[in-house]
């Protein structure tokens, strides 16, 4: 009799919620152990259901490749743009700039839209992507807002921050002026950017810095047509800011910050 129950007892079981044998006691188990602290997990396990023992699942390897893919297309196109290579209020599609680069046309979209994000290009229905145009005036708004930002931390910091914090950062103001050399819009601006993200990022501000950042990203393109000399000059007032700020030359930091920014537009 005792048999013939377990065994009515077994058939009358839906089949999704089949009973797991209760797992025998771990030679480590602790006190108050019971059989069910290890069946509950491994009846959720068979039906499929999360348990917190579960490893994570790696991403899949496709979609990093992808991101990598997208990242790539989009230093390209930030340098295209610094170039000129795209130019100012024409319209370019995602399977044209695909074919360009070899690659389809959906990294070159989200590409596109992280360009659009930052106000380098603006969406056209059904056509693609047009780079914007910016004139003399929307540059020197520029100019002054990153001067109204960027223009009080530096003086902040000449004040507070040692000499010896500022030497370390010499190889990148020496970097501009050899991508100044070079006469290439496209490398200054990259060496241009690194030099003065490093000097923002001795206040501790991320916030700041990434502020500062998308606006100088910003105010570069569409590229201003200014030959190697410009870019020489530039580069020169990188060295001797660096010089004031490690002798503690604040009045001289004042004078060549707001002389940086009056130029930038």
């Amino acid at each position: 009799m005792k048999q013939r129950a377990q065994g009515s007892a077994g058939a009358g079981t839906p089949p999704g919620d089949a009973r797991v044998p209760a797992q025998p006691r771990p030679a480590d188990a602790p006190d108050g152990f019971r059989e069910r602290d290890t069946a509950v997990p491994a009846a959720r396990a068979a039906r499929g259901e999360h348990t917190h023992s579960e490893r994570p699942i790696p991403e899949p390897r496709p979609a990093v490749q992808r991101s990598s893919v997208r990242g790539q297309i989009l230093d390209a196109l930030r340098t295209a743009l610094v170039t000129g290579e795209l130019k100012p209020g024409e319209v370019y599609s995602g399977p044209v700039l695909g074919d360009r680069f070899g690659v389809s046309a959906t990294p070159v979209r989200e590409a596109m839209q992280q360009l659009a994000l930052e106000g380098a290009v603006e969406v056209v229905p059904n056509r693609g992507f047009r780079v914007v145009e910016r004139g003399a005036r929307e540059l020197a708004e520029l100019a002054e807002v990153r001067a109204l930002i960027e223009v009080p931390v530096m003086l902040r910091l000449a004040r507070t921050v040692p000499g010896e914090r500022w030497t370390e950062l010499r190889p990148l103001a020496e970097e501009t002026v050899r991508a100044a050399g070079t006469g290439c819009p496209a490398t200054y601006a990259e060496s241009d950017r690194a030099f003065h993200r490093a000097l923002l990022a001795l206040s501790g501000n991320e916030q700041l810095v990434g502020i500062a950042a998308d606006l100088h990203r910003r105010s570069q393109w569409p590229p201003v047509r200014r030959g190697r000399a410009y870019l020489v000059a530039d580069a020169a007032e990188h060295m001797a800011l660096l010089d004031a700020l490690i002798s503690g030359d604040v009045d001289g930091v004042r004078g060549l910050v707001s002389q940086h920014f009056a130029g930038a537009g």
